[in-house]
């Protein structure tokens, strides 16, 4: 699944607004986040995590890391805070990916 340069637009207007649901910290990134990140994802399709100032994680390490677990997108990285995105897989949750442009 690739974005192009519109609908990657299109969602990082929509995230400007989101407050970071998840954030990492000293405990880095263990599965147990990964999973959690991907339950929220299947409900909201769009949202922000922030890495805290005491993790070892380093951003880009912790988008690839989602991305091949989750199959999910890296819409954008501003500083420590990361925004994915991934289209719901039931019909009930498709908010944002029933209006992204094409």
């Amino acid at each position: 699944m690739e974005l192009r340069g519109k609908q990657k637009s299109y969602l990082r207007s929509k995230a400007h607004h989101l407050t970071p649901i998840f954030q990492i910290g000293k405990g880095g990134l263990n599965e147990q986040i990964v999973r959690q990140v991907g339950e929220a994802l299947e409900k909201r399709e769009l949202i922000k995590i922030n890495l805290l100032q005491n993790t070892d994680e380093t951003v880009e390490i912790v988008a690839t890391e989602m991305e091949q677990e989750l199959n999910c997108l890296v819409v954008q990285i501003i500083g420590r805070v990361l925004v994915l995105y991934k289209p719901s897989s039931q019909e009930k949750y498709r908010r944002i990916s029933t209006t992204i442009p094409r």
